[in-house]
């Protein structure tokens, strides 16, 4: 082996190790529970999540430009650990999408979850004002229908919104990413 050929394969190792730690430490992808374990506001799924519930949110494209707006309504109703949350998306144009959680708490602090179109099951941990949330999620057929790897974080914030921010990856490359609030419907 040539010196030139060592240092062309020396390097690119240094680059991909240079970017396996970015991606581990200083990316979004690289939060853990441990994170926010003692942070406050404590984010208790069965009251932070519950009820009725107004949803605002913007989609980014893989270059960071919105894509798409969307409003939604939650119904989400508790059974003791066990949850289910009714979606109902209406996109800025004029198309309508409803989705169908499940939801089941250990009560340890991880829950697992599934949907019509996430294939599995999604697996969470509640941690402190935090919960992050791991899942598939299988895009409908005219969006292409890929399978993408989903991971989802909502932050609890004093006022009870909560902060949801999710990026969507295909072969380890962002495609999307979702910036949303949560919040309680005002009764009138």
């Amino acid at each position: 082996m040539s010196d030139a050929v060592f240092y062309f394969l020396l390097g690119v190792a240094v680059v991909l190790f240079v970017l396996g730690m970015r991606r581990r430490f200083a990316d979004f992808m690289g939060q853990s529970a441990d994170d926010y374990a003692d942070e406050y506001p404590q984010f208790d799924m069965r009251e932070h999540l519950n009820g009725e519930m107004s949803c605002d949110g913007v989609i980014f494209g893989p270059l960071g430009r919105v894509t798409s707006t969307f409003n939604a309504d939650f119904h989400i109703t508790w059974d003791g650990n066990s949850c289910v949350m009714k979606e109902e998306f209406h996109y800025h144009d004029g198309s309508i999408q409803n989705r169908e959680w499940r939801i089941e708490l250990d009560g340890g602090g991880n829950f697992e979850a599934w949907a019509d179109d996430v294939p599995g099951k999604g697996r969470g941990e509640v941690a402190g004002q935090a919960v992050l949330f791991n899942y598939l999620i299988k895009l409908p057929a005219d969006a292409g229908g890929y399978t993408l790897k989903a991971f989802d974080c909502m932050y609890l914030t004093k006022n009870g919104t909560v902060v949801n921010r999710s990026q969507f990856r295909m072969f380890g490359f962002k495609v999307a990413e979702l910036v949303a609030t949560i919040r309680k419907k005002e009764t009138v």
